[in-house]
């Protein structure tokens, strides 16, 4: 049975899909069977993982809204464990159509309790918002993982956040947990990384992974190469960060 780890902050720009590619990709090539699922209309993880929105048939909005088949919206990657269901702008209008749904909140729980005995991990990305979609894929969820930039204002937010995951726990999804909080961005030559860093720590130290990713330049290229860093330059200091991560993730 598949372990679902919703990825979300509703700040952009904290490296959610980088977490959500590279993290699925290291569980993959660790033998684990790994499905990302693309839960923006932005679709950065899609074109990140090197899928071309334009020549695919079925998105995620097709399961979720025009109730297809899942099995049916899976596709493969360059990585043999890793697939995808991807998503496109179309995605955006999910909120609208399902207004009137009285069951809105656990549509995408619904659609994947027929794969998750497929895989040993289902990864979801979430927009940066904490909308429709980021509820739904939190009351799909067993975890939480929460990206958290090394930059001003980082810590501001992460309280809505948590009082959205403590409103979901009470009437949606009691089971849900914290994985972690995954500080990102760190850049060791900075003062403000280390203070970040530090005020993490006061707070929220029993939530903080031992692994950190770094500013890493080859990090913040691949995705314009639609590869994982693991197979633009596996031996960067990104990649170890996300294989350190995803051992952390299988020993929990």
């Amino acid at each position: 049975m598949a372990q679902i780890i919703c990825i979300a902050n509703q700040k952009g720009g904290v490296g959610k899909t980088t977490t959500a590619i590279n993290l699925g990709a290291s569980l993959a090539v660790s033998d684990k069977k790994t499905l990302l699922i693309d839960c923006d209309p932005q679709a950065n993880a899609t074109t990140g993982i090197g899928i071309n929105k334009n020549t695919i048939q079925k998105t995620l909005y097709h399961g979720l809204v025009q109730g297809d088949r899942v099995e049916d919206l899976i596709i493969e990657t360059e990585i043999e464990t890793l697939k995808i269901i991807p998503s496109r702008i179309e995605l955006i209008g999910f909120e609208v159509e399902m207004m009137d749904d009285p069951e809105r909140e656990t549509v995408l729980k619904r659609l994947l309790e027929t794969i998750k005995d497929r895989f040993d991990y289902i990864i979801l990305d979430c927009p940066p918002s904490l909308s429709l979609l980021t509820i739904n894929a939190m009351t799909a969820s067993d975890s939480l993982l929460i990206p958290l930039q090394c930059e001003f204002y980082a810590l501001e937010g992460l309280g809505q956040l948590l009082g959205t995951v403590k409103r979901i726990k009470q009437s949606l999804n009691p089971n849900l947990r914290i994985a972690g909080i995954l500080l990102t961005m760190f850049d060791t030559r900075t003062n403000l990384s280390h203070q970040v860093a530090e005020n993490a720590e006061k707070y929220f130290k029993k939530l903080l992974f031992k692994t950190t990713v770094p500013r890493n330049v080859r990090l913040s290229e691949a995705p314009s190469f639609g590869k994982p860093i693991l197979l633009y330059d596996a031996n960067s200091v990104g990649a170890s960060s996300y294989f350190s991560l995803a051992k952390e993730i299988m020993s929990h």
